[in-house]
């Protein structure tokens, strides 16, 4: 009624749909604002059988008579170098992920366009161009209420619907938030594992005690962890190594019996300055920034040659990665290096590839550091990592997971508010932990942030160590086609003999190797 451009600037949410327009011929492909819900798309074929194909996994594509499932050797450098493959990059060459925000027009010659109705990075300027101009009391109500609306609409449902909770910040928001719209009480989710150290199961059962929910957790035993580790390519069908994607899988699998939504908390690190990384890198670049290129460089080959002598572990680790960070030019290859498992993977494969932040980091004026580094992963850490684990670990048990911070409204708002209303000095999520004040005792939520993980490290090198081992042996290393042999068993050594280093970039390749088991043909 509105036409497509019209009624998608109404639309709010996640969606990913394909829309055929039968008199003007066209097909359009739509994907929303946060690249919460994926779409592939591309050509496969030739001659007569030339078709353009598209789907919400590649699965789908793959299905295609005409496909042909040709790997991208640069979309396999940017796996080593982030653990994901960035849009508009695939695994396979000739597909692509439509990015977030974004139309995609197919018009009856075959012929291509693309525009993008929303973006991040525009949400961000138009907020420096029209800031918040309240105090930090009158931003606490306002966030108060919008994202009151936001969680309430997303508990529209006719069927069963929960809360994932950690404990954290944002999912105990959220759940506190649907516990305050709700004429029921919540269901909330949580899972705890046998490693104390990774286990934050009793500060989400704190938190819904508090809140009243009607709580379930599951004790994940290790092996439990271990048996789900050779089936990941099934679930996510393109190389993916974010480790976290075993207890999301986990998690999603408790919940689904229970409910058949569930909404979580994803997005408040990346839009109220969550990540301690953010100031990390700050000071960092408030220490040598204002160094010219040429000596920052002079002094990263000395630190580099010191910290060369220093134990592989804890703190020699450490150097050896700020030494190699105090040559880089910018800011945002500063933080593109920090948050790369490589530096360098030319040792590995023989693909050169541009790295997509630099892209990103273009046209930031006005934008605060802190803010430009929460941006540049609102565009790609959050769409291509955190929504691509949550959405593929749901979805491959039939939960619908629900995602009320990024709805664009709030994301808008939160790109107006000035940075002192979201960090001060090394804590983030300042107007964030106002609003949740309101509802949960701060004392509760004073801790260091944990995170979600599990111990993949100490894993490999015991008890999935067989396994690793093997995919990375020479003859599956050579039948996969994909890496350096001799590259990667020299790092596989290096690991085994006490080399924490590659930590990180072994779990890459060993995801690597299983896809391509499974995938490659």
């Amino acid at each position: 009624q509105w036409g497509l451009g019209a009624a998608v600037e109404r639309f709010v949410g996640m969606f990913a749909f394909a829309l055929y327009d039968r008199e003007k011929r066209r097909l359009h492909l739509v994907r929303d604002r946060m690249g919460i819900k994926p779409l592939y798309c591309g050509w496969c074929g030739s001659g007569g059988s030339r078709a353009f194909v598209f789907g919400s996994e590649l699965k789908a594509l793959r299905a295609h008579p005409a496909f042909e499932p040709v790997v991208d050797r640069g979309a396999v450098q940017l796996f080593l170098r982030h653990n994901y493959i960035p849009a508009p990059r695939s695994i396979y060459k000739g597909v692509q992920k439509l990015e977030p925000g974004t139309i995609m027009e197919i018009g009856p010659e075959g012929q291509l366009s693309e525009y993008r109705y929303w973006s991040a990075k525009n949400a961000w300027l138009a907020g420096k161009r029209n800031p918040f101009c309240g105090g930090l009391e009158d931003a606490v109500e306002s966030l108060d209420s919008l994202l009151g609306e936001a969680v309430s609409m997303r508990m529209l449902s006719d069927v069963p619907l929960g809360a994932f909770l950690s404990g954290g910040i944002d999912s105990s928001l959220v759940t506190a938030l649907m516990q305050r719209h709700s004429s029921e009480t919540v269901r909330t989710f949580s899972i705890g594992y046998e490693e104390s150290g990774y286990d934050e199961s009793a500060h989400a059962r704190a938190v819904a005690d508090h809140l009243g929910t009607d709580h379930t957790e599951l004790h994940v035993s290790q092996q439990e962890c271990l048996d789900v580790v050779s089936g990941l390519p099934e679930i996510w069908d393109e190389p993916f190594a974010d480790s976290s994607q075993l207890p999301t899988f986990l998690l999603s699998q408790l919940t689904r019996p229970h409910v058949t939504v569930s909404l979580s908390g994803d997005g408040g690190d990346e839009l109220f300055l969550g990540y301690q990384r953010y100031f990390w890198m700050r000071r960092l670049w408030e220490a040598v920034g204002w160094l010219p290129f040429p000596m920052r460089r002079g002094v990263s080959g000395l630190a580099k040659g010191a910290a060369s002598v220093l134990p592989g572990k804890g703190w020699g680790r450490r150097a050896r990665r700020v030494a190699a960070l105090l040559g880089e030019p910018d800011l945002a290859s500063l933080y593109r290096g920090f948050i790369s498992h490589t530096h360098s993977s030319a040792q590995l494969t023989d693909a050169s590839v541009s790295e997509p932040l630099t892209a990103l980091a273009s046209d930031c004026a006005g934008i605060s550091d802190l803010e430009q580094m929460s941006l540049w992963d609102t565009q790609m850490y959050l769409p291509d990592d955190i929504l691509v684990k949550v959405d593929r670990a749901s979805m491959a048990v039939g939960l619908e997971a629900r995602t009320p911070l990024l709805d664009h409204r709030v994301v808008e708002f939160a790109a107006s508010l000035p940075e002192s209303f979201k960090a001060s000095g090394s804590a983030g999520k300042i107007v964030l932990r106002r609003v949740l004040d309101r509802y949960v005792p701060r004392a509760l939520m004073d801790r260091p942030k944990q995170g979600f993980a599990v111990p993949v490290r100490e894993w490999m090198r015991r008890d999935l160590r067989e396994w690793c081992g093997d995919m990375l042996g020479q003859d599956s290393v050579q039948r996969a086609g994909l890496l350096n042999a001799g590259a990667v068993a020299a790092m596989w050594q290096d690991y085994l003999d006490g080399q924490d280093d590659h930590a990180h970039m072994i779990w890459n390749l060993v995801m690597l190797q299983s896809w391509a088991q499974r995938w490659k043909q």
